[in-house]
């Protein structure tokens, strides 16, 4: 049996995913939720930050706690839900898209 030559890279992140996450698909799934939450808190900061508000202005607006706030823009928060999320695109006059996109030849993943 042959083994196959492995390519050498001097990219760090080629590097981190061989290391840490090839062929561990609960690790890729984990590394895809984090991304995804992280996402997400990233544009409530961005919109809630463009609009000129604090997160405390933005929960007043919204009816909620500044601390629901804060725990949405925090990007290990995994507790999104899309009823909260039309609160606040509404309380900035925007308006929650989903998509449902391809996961790339070869990556597909089986839920747990």
């Amino acid at each position: 049996m042959t083994k196959r030559k492995r390519t050498t890279t001097s990219d760090a992140v080629q590097i981190l995913y061989r290391r840490y996450y090839e062929g561990r698909p609960e690790r890729v799934r984990g590394l895809e939720e984090a991304r995804a939450n992280d996402g997400v808190a990233r544009k409530l900061v961005m919109l809630r930050l463009q609009a000129g508000l604090t997160q405390r202005e933005l929960a007043k607006l919204v009816g909620t706690t500044a601390s629901a706030i804060c725990r949405l823009e925090d990007a290990e928060y995994e507790g999104h839900s899309l009823a909260m999320l039309n609160r606040i695109a509404s309380a900035l006059k925007q308006r929650v898209e989903i998509r449902f996109v391809p996961v790339p030849h070869g990556k597909a993943l089986k839920s747990a």
